[in-house]
């Protein structure tokens, strides 16, 4: 109701005549001023008051009657009580003055209309698979998991600025049989001292491809290492997270979160699918991270990352389980290539402890991809990955050997809205007898509005 207000409240300001003397006056110098048209028949011709005395004229002798002079006046009135009327909807009160339109519809109107239409995407992707066993033992939620076609996900992203002091973003996802919240949150923008507040449901900022969305992946799946440290949707939850940027030289964010520890898509390796609650702060997925920039040269960049997360797991009262990262991007983007040909390294290590009855389990996984941008419209890629297995897995009982991957890929980019990406790749569970052989065609469209992503 309060937008739909709104729009009529801006409309009614464009539609009423802006300057009720619109006529210019005669050269006093003496130049030939030209001749103001007839108006059309019944229209009514207004003037300011006054505007007849200034070019010695007694009033009501420049072709406007004391009735037209009324209805000037009376649509003066209605404009400027619009004009009020709009800033006080818009909890602007203190703004420009009535008086000058041009600031009152300039500013308080395109803000009007600017709160009106957030960023509003639609980014859908889908698939064609093959694979060479019937059971393929992919890990994450939106990865081709069948030979056939499998719609990955249509998301659903809007952003947009609350006041001067919140943003708001969300991501919804659309499956074939379901919808859910992916990301829904605000972020403060007016916090002193470089801090920054997120709070609501949000990917955390674990390492490099997990705060990412799938249409900003390398690759059509997922790394091993996150679906199975994680769970199929990454790590992700309700909480609140603080970041600090830190006034040093050179980038360094240090950053802080807190989200539920229950989950099976994004809290495996913690309470996972049994949520048991929280009795004590102790109960909460704590999550940490320092992210570091250096720029080596104008051609050359390199950002360093440690994260780790901690939290309980429900093999016994007090066991915990904590996850460590280490991730590496470098980058070589010549700036004085025509092409913008781009190439970069992407690296992420992850080691896994959990305290179970008697013991604490140890296992590590991780992957390395190289993305070849040879322009703007082609990409080519290469992706080696590694877990190891453990004896004796409460989460994964017959991965008692290790998981190696390999896989590459060729995209084309007709556009920055539509992309088509051909990836073969080579799975080789140890626990498994034979190696997995899979050929994914993937195929991706956006329309609408989405931000920039993160560097």
């Amino acid at each position: 109701m309060h937008c739909r207000w709104t729009f009529i409240l801006v409309l009614g300001l464009a539609l009423l005549p802006r300057d009720l003397g619109a006529q210019e006056a005669p050269d006093p110098a003496g130049g030939d001023a030209q001749e103001a048209p007839e108006p059309p028949e019944g229209e009514v011709q207004a003037e300011e008051p006054g505007q007849g005395e200034a070019q010695g004229e007694e009033p009501g002798q420049g072709g406007v009657e004391a009735e037209d002079l009324d209805e000037g006046a009376r649509l003066e009135a209605e404009r400027r009580a619009l004009e009020e009327a709009l800033k006080l909807d818009l909890g602007q009160g203190q703004g420009a003055a009535v008086g000058d339109p041009g600031a009152v519809t300039g500013e308080v109107g395109a803000s009007a209309l600017q709160s009106m239409n957030p960023e509003i995407s639609l980014i859908l992707n889908v698939a064609a698979a093959a694979f060479s066993t019937d059971e393929p033992l992919q890990v994450g939620a939106h990865d081709p998991n069948k030979t056939g076609f499998v719609l990955q996900q249509l998301e659903l992203f809007a952003s947009s600025a609350v006041d001067p002091f919140f943003m708001m973003q969300t991501n919804i996802v659309f499956s074939q049989f379901g919808v859910e919240v992916e990301e829904a949150f605000a972020t403060t923008h007016a916090l002193p001292g470089s801090l920054q507040v997120r709070a609501g449901q949000f990917l955390t900022r674990f390492g490099r491809q997990n705060p990412t969305h799938l249409h900003a992946w390398g690759f059509l799946d997922q790394p091993l290492v996150l679906g199975k440290f994680f769970g199929a949707e990454g790590s992700r939850g309700l909480g609140a997270e603080l970041s600090w940027l830190l006034p040093l030289p050179w980038f360094v964010e240090v950053i802080g979160s807190a989200t539920d520890s229950a989950g099976e898509c994004c809290a495996r390796s913690f309470y996972g699918g049994r949520d048991l609650g929280v009795s004590s702060p102790l109960d909460l997925l704590a999550t940490g991270a320092v992210k570091q920039f250096f720029e080596l040269s104008g051609d050359w960049s390199l950002m360093l990352g440690l994260s780790t997360q901690s939290g309980p797991n429900p093999t016994g009262q007090g066991n915990r389980s904590g996850i460590y990262g280490v991730d590496l991007l470098v980058r070589y983007r010549p700036l004085d290539d025509p092409d913008r040909s781009s190439l970069s390294l992407q690296i992420e290590a992850l080691v896994r402890t959990r305290q179970v009855p008697g013991d604490v389990l140890v296992d590590e996984g991780g992957y390395a991809q190289l993305l070849a941008d040879l322009d703007p419209s082609w990409q080519l890629g290469g992706r080696v990955e590694l877990v190891t297995g453990l004896r004796g897995d409460p989460l994964d009982p017959e991965q008692t050997e290790a998981r190696q991957r390999v896989s590459a890929q060729i995209t084309y980019r007709p556009s920055h809205f539509s992309k088509l990406r051909l990836q073969g790749s080579l799975d080789a569970p140890g626990w498994l007898p034979e190696p997995t052989l899979a050929v994914l065609l993937g195929f991706e469209v956006l329309i609408g509005a989405h931000g920039a992503h993160s560097y």
